[in-house]
Formats: structure tokens, C-alpha cells, sequence
């Protein structure tokens, strides 16, 4: 942790606690290459919450990009099963724009609302997950999503700082995105969508072959990835090398 924060590990972050947390946020970002700052954040996050990892998760369209940087790759392989799927607490967070906290995939309610992913998460050693929308203009854009290894809600001193964590996000990333860096120098959007350009490249492939709509293409190749135990960009790279065919 970068700072001390007030004592009591469930009572909430008060005024200076956050005031703090900005100065932890801008110490993270100092001299840091525009293209690695969500995973700074990330990290920074991990450090100053009780929770086991975090990702942020970025939506260009709803039903066909979703692209992701993550703390470490037990997080990375979460966000990669909620887009496989397209289902999972940062699927309902973008689509109601509001946070959604699960605090036991194991059982209960959480297990139950989504049944595929919560196993998925389990087997991944993920017992709860938390995912808060990144918000402007009254639209979600992405989450910052947490999880932890354990059951257990997020306490009142986390939710005080998850809250205002996500804010800081969404307002650091919008800032990227309004530089105009040189031509030669890739932003943190061109990083993030690199990581998926194969998924775009082999639904395209599969729009052809089929002559459905992007969406359908996409839930094709979703469906194919979850019966073969793959992840959806496993899947693509199969669709590109020939080694999968959907026109039969």
C-alpha cells in the first residue's frame, strides 16, 4: 500500500482518505507511458482494496468489443469468460449502468444468476465479483471490475473507495483519449484493441461465410468457444487459421 489510511478496515474512507487516493492515483501515474496507465490503475486498486485482483474493462459496442487490461492473469482470464460468454456481473453493470456486486459465486442468489459464468469463475478460483460501471455523459463505457478469492461482500470503507476509484478511472482514461499523440506512438485505445483484432477478423469471416449481422456472427463464435472449452479469442485464432469452419 502506498499511504496509510484511517484505522477501522470496515469504516468509510473519510475526506482526507480520499484526498490521499488522488495522490495515490497521480503517484501511479507519474512517468508512466500513456498506453500502460489502466494497468497502473489496475494495480493501484489492488493495493489499496481488499481484494485479490481488478481489470478495467472497456466497451466500444456492446455486442462485439470488449477489450480489457488486468492486474494479473486470474483477472485477465475473468474478463476473457464474461466476454466469451456474454453474461457475467460486468455484462449487467454495462447493461443496467449501475454496480454489480456479487459476494458468493459458489451459492446463493449470485451462483444462480448466472449459473455458466459462476462455475467458470469458481473453477478459476473466484469466489466473488464486484463490478463497477465507468460512467459519462450517463452511459457506461466500461467497469472497473474486482474480484476476490474468498466470499464475502465489499465492506462500506471498500465501497467508499471503489465508488470515487471508478470515477478517477473513467476521467483518466477520457483524458487519454482526448491526446493527439505523434502518429508513431500507440494509444491505450490501439493497445487494447490489438489484443482483440482477431476476434473482430474472424467474426467478419464468419459474417461472409454465414450472411448474418455482426451480432449473430459473434454469438456463433461464442457458442463454439464455450462448447469447446476455449476462450472466444482461442476460438478466433482457430476461425483464422482455417483449423474451424462455420459454412457447413
Amino acid at each position: 500500500m502506498h499511504e496509510a489510511f484511517s484505522d477501522g478496515a470496515d469504516s468509510p474512507f473519510g475526506a482526507e482518505d480520499l484526498k490521499r487516493l488522488s495522490r495515490v492515483l497521480a503517484d501511479s501515474l507519474a512517468d508512466t507511458a500513456g498506453v500502460d496507465t489502466p494497468a497502473v490503475l489496475c494495480r493501484a486498486c489492488v493495493d489499496l482494496l481488499d481484494v485479490t485482483g481488478a481489470s478495467v474493462s472497456l466497451s466500444g459496442d456492446a455486442e462485439t468489443r470488449m477489450v480489457w487490461w488486468s492486474s494479473d492473469p486470474v483477472a485477465a482470464r475473468l474478463a476473457e469468460a464474461q466476454y466469451t460468454l456474454g453474461d457475467g456481473p460486468c455484462q449487467s453493470a454495462l447493461a443496467l449502468t449501475a454496480p454489480v456486486l456479487a459476494a458468493d459465486l459458489a451459492q446463493g442468489t449470485d451462483a444462480r444468476r448466472w449459473p455458466v459464468f459462476a462455475q467458470q469463475a469458481v473453477e478459476l478460483g473466484v469466489r466473488a465479483a464486484f463490478s463497477i460501471p465507468l460512467a459519462a455523459a450517463g452511459l457506461a463505457i466500461g467497469t472497473l471490475d474486482l474480484y476476490r478469492d474468498r466470499p464475502g461482500p465489499l465492506s462500506e470503507r471498500d465501497r467508499s473507495f471503489a465508488f470515487p476509484a471508478a470515477d478517477a478511472i473513467t476521467t483518466a482514461l477520457l483524458a487519454l483519449q482526448a491526446q493527439e499523440p505523434p502518429v508513431e506512438t500507440p494509444t491505450w485505445l490501439d493497445a487494447a484493441e490489438s489484443d482483440h483484432e482477431e476476434v473482430h477478423q474472424a467474426t467478419g469471416m464468419i459474417m461472409v461465410l454465414l450472411d448474418t449481422n455482426p451480432q449473430q456472427a459473434l454469438a456463433r463464435l461464442r457458442a463454439h468457444a464455450f462448447t469447446q472449452g476455449q476462450s472466444v479469442t482461442e476460438a478466433a485464432r482457430d476461425v483464422l487459421a482455417g483449423r474451424v469452419r462455420f459454412d457447413d
